[in-house]
C-alpha cells in the first residue's frame, strides 16, 4: 500500500492532538510541520521529529507532498486551504469549514477545480454514543423522529484554549461555529438537512468576545423533525447531552461520555434499555476521521465528510447569528 506524505498547517492544541492520531495510521507518514509562530512549529518539528518551516507556500511547494491537515484559526482556513488545492494538495481540515458560507463556497469550489479530495474534522460522527444515536435512529428504533435536542453548555475558553482570536467571530466564527459546529452537524447526521431556523440569545457574562454567550436554536428538518440546540459559555455547571423522540420510542443520552455516558433506549409501552458509553466500542474518533480522508484519497473515492457538509453547518450557524441579530425566522 502506498504510503502517504501529510503536511500539518497549524501547530496548536487540535494540530498536535491531529497529528498525533496521523502517527497511528500505517498508510501515511507525518512529514513537515507548520505555524508562523517559530517557537510553535520548533516545539512540534521536535514533538515529532519532522522539519518545520513558519511559511506555508514552502511546505505547500515540497513535491513529495501528497496532503495537508490544516488546524489553523477558522479565518485562516480559505487562504490555506485554497492555496493547498492550488498545488494539488488533498486537504483535511478542521471544524468549522471556515468563518461564513462565503468562505466555505470559495474553499469547495477551489477543491472541485483541483480535483483534490476535501474533508473536514466534523469528529463527532465517530465517537461511539454519536453514532450509535444515528444508527438507531436511522435503523427505526424510536420510528421516525420528531424532536431532537442538543445541549453543550460550559464556562468559556480557558487553559490552554483562551487564544484573542476566538473572542472575534469574525476570526472564529464564534461559538456557534468554533465549538457547535459539532452539534449542529451531529443533528443533521440524525435527522437530514435543516430548512428553517429561529433563534434566540445574547452576551451576557463575556464583554471580551463580540458574539452571544447564550444561544437558542429552533431548526426545522426537511423531514419535518423540529430540533433544539442551546449553547452557552455562560454556564458555571456544563453539561453535554440530548435526546430523540420519536414516534415509537426515544432515545436519551444525558452524558455522550465517561462514567454517566450512554443512552438510554425504551419505546412506547416497553421497558428501558441501558447502553452504557463503554460498551459502545469505536476506533480511536481522530484516528477514524483521518483514515476516512486517507482511504479517500488512496481509493479516489467522495471522503465521508465532503466541504459541503461543513458548509451545511456553517450555514444553519449563521442563519442562527442572523435571527438573534433580527429576530426573524431564516429560512435556508
Amino acid at each position: 500500500m502506498k504510503t502517504l506524505k501529510i503536511g500539518l498547517i497549524g501547530c496548536g492544541v487540535m494540530g498536535r492532538s491531529l497529528a498525533k492520531s496521523l502517527l497511528n495510521i500505517d498508510c501515511a507518514k507525518l512529514a513537515v510541520v507548520c505555524d508562523p509562530f517559530s517557537e510553535a512549529a520548533r516545539a512540534a518539528a521536535k514533538e515529532f521529529g519532522v522539519p518545520s518551516s513558519t511559511e506555508v507556500n514552502t511546505v505547500l511547494g515540497r513535491k513529495r507532498l501528497d496532503g495537508v491537515i490544516v488546524a489553523t484559526p477558522p479565518f485562516k482556513h480559505k487562504e490555506v486551504c485554497n492555496a493547498a488545492a492550488k498545488a494539488g494538495k488533498h486537504v483535511f481540515v478542521e471544524k468549522p469549514l471556515a468563518a461564513t458560507v462565503k468562505d466555505c463556497n470559495s474553499i469547495i469550489r477551489a477543491a472541485k477545480q483541483a480535483k483534490i479530495k476535501l474533508m473536514v474534522g466534523q469528529v463527532c460522527r465517530y465517537h461511539g454514543v454519536h453514532r450509535r444515536v444515528r444508527d438507531m435512529v436511522k435503523e427505526g428504533a424510536i420510528g421516525d423522529p420528531i424532536y431532537m435536542h442538543v445541549h453543550r453548555i460550559g464556562g468559556g475558553f480557558g487553559g490552554i484554549w483562551a487564544k484573542s482570536w476566538r473572542n472575534s467571530r469574525k476570526m472564529s466564527g464564534g461559538t456557534l461555529m468554533e465549538v457547535n459546529a459539532h452539534e449542529i452537524d451531529f443533528m443533521r447526521f440524525v435527522c437530514g438537512e435543516v430548512v428553517k431556523v429561529y433563534a434566540a440569545g445574547g452576551n451576557f457574562v463575556s464583554p471580551e468576545t463580540d458574539y452571544p454567550d447564550v444561544a437558542s436554536l429552533t431548526l426545522h428538518f426537511e423531514g419535518g423533525a423540529i430540533g433544539h440546540l442551546h449553547s452557552s459559555s455562560a454556564s458555571a455547571i456544563g453539561g453535554f447531552g440530548g435526546r430523540v423522540d420519536g414516534t415509537k420510542g426515544s432515545l436519551h443520552f444525558p452524558q455522550f461520555w465517561g462514567a454517566e455516558g450512554g443512552i438510554h433506549h425504551k419505546r412506547h409501552g416497553e421497558e428501558t434499555n441501558f447502553i452504557p458509553a463503554s460498551d459502545i466500542k469505536v476506533l480511536e474518533p481522530v484516528q477514524a476521521e483521518l483514515e476516512a480522508w486517507l482511504n479517500a484519497i488512496l481509493n479516489d473515492e467522495e471522503p465521508e465528510i465532503p466541504g459541503a457538509e461543513g458548509r451545511a453547518n456553517v450555514h444553519v450557524a449563521e442563519a442562527a447569528y442572523e435571527s438573534i441579530e433580527t429576530g426573524r425566522v431564516i429560512e435556508l
